[in-house]
């Protein structure tokens, strides 16, 4: 509940930011052709989305013939989560893991690297595709999309100021300096904001996971696996393609030092504490 509150908020702010930045800088006509060119360019993103991340990852999709345990359990705890079954599909990559992709849950795909199915037990593989089932129920790709929206609106305000100058809502050119500070800090504010969004979805399904696969310590074990792989290996396609980084259930680029302000996901050993807290006590 507290992740969704979070959420919530964080959404809120991230739109009022966008709105005093319009009224700011570029009046309301500014204001409508970022929010209108910005809507334009995620919408397509989130409606081809998952044909076009699973084309970078050279994915293929899999069966009950092709990989048959594979896809059992997956099947298995998409039922537990009342969800339709998602296509499924495995990535050849070294570096282990895993995400979901799709406008709707059903219209979801979830992938994971033949890396991930070598590294972990069936147990802890259960709680990492329990994970990515957790973020198809949230609907977290259309969350995602909806802030990236703004973000690239703001960004796009923040532009248009610098390259034509700033209005404000009476179309009267802003304060110069006052124009400079924004332009500078807004993308940055809007970009602080939108990966404490990711990250509050990542405790989220990290949350439902647990509660799908039924094994809070299986999927802490998991994610503690993942990291530690995730500083000695490197993930090809995730290195040509950093803007998909934070689908994955662990930032394939988490050992290039992103400072946590900016990091798509949180803290490792903060995950695996609160997976612990959620574990039954022996």
């Amino acid at each position: 509940m507290f992740n969704l509150m979070k959420t919530a908020i964080l959404m809120a702010a991230i739109t009022a930011l966008f709105m005093a930045l319009g009224s700011l800088m570029g009046g309301r006509s500014g204001m409508m052709m970022a929010l209108m060119v910005a809507l334009g360019m995620n919408f397509f993103s989130y409606w081809f989305s998952d044909k076009l991340v699973l084309k970078m990852y050279n994915a293929r999709e899999v069966d009950e013939t092709s990989a048959p345990q594979f896809y059992a359990m997956v099947k298995e705890l998409a039922a537990k989560a009342e969800l339709p079954m998602p296509r499924v599909y495995i990535i050849d990559e070294d570096a282990p893991n895993a995400f979901a992709t799709g406008r709707s849950p059903e219209h979801a795909a979830v992938a994971a690297t033949s890396g991930i199915m070598r590294v972990l037990s069936a147990a802890e593989l259960r709680g990492v595709m329990a994970h990515e089932l957790a973020h198809v129920k949230h609907r977290d790709i259309l969350i995602s999309t909806i802030s990236a929206t703004m973000a690239g609106a703001i960004s796009m305000l923040a532009n248009f100021a610098m390259l034509f100058g700033g209005r404000d809502s009476e179309g009267r050119s802003s304060n110069p300096l006052v124009g400079l500070l924004v332009m500078i800090l807004a993308p940055l504010a809007a970009s602080v904001i939108q990966m404490a969004i990711s990250r509050a979805r990542e405790f989220e399904a990290d949350r439902g996971g647990a509660e799908i696969a039924g094994d809070p310590q299986a999927l802490a074990s998991a994610l503690t696996k993942i990291h530690n792989f995730a500083q000695r290996i490197p993930m090809a396609a995730a290195e040509r393609h950093p803007e998909t980084a934070q689908m994955m259930i662990m930032n394939p680029l988490s050992g290039k030092g992103l400072a946590g302000l900016f990091s798509t996901h949180p803290a490792t050993e903060e995950r695996v504490a609160r997976l612990m807290a959620m574990a039954p006590r022996r």
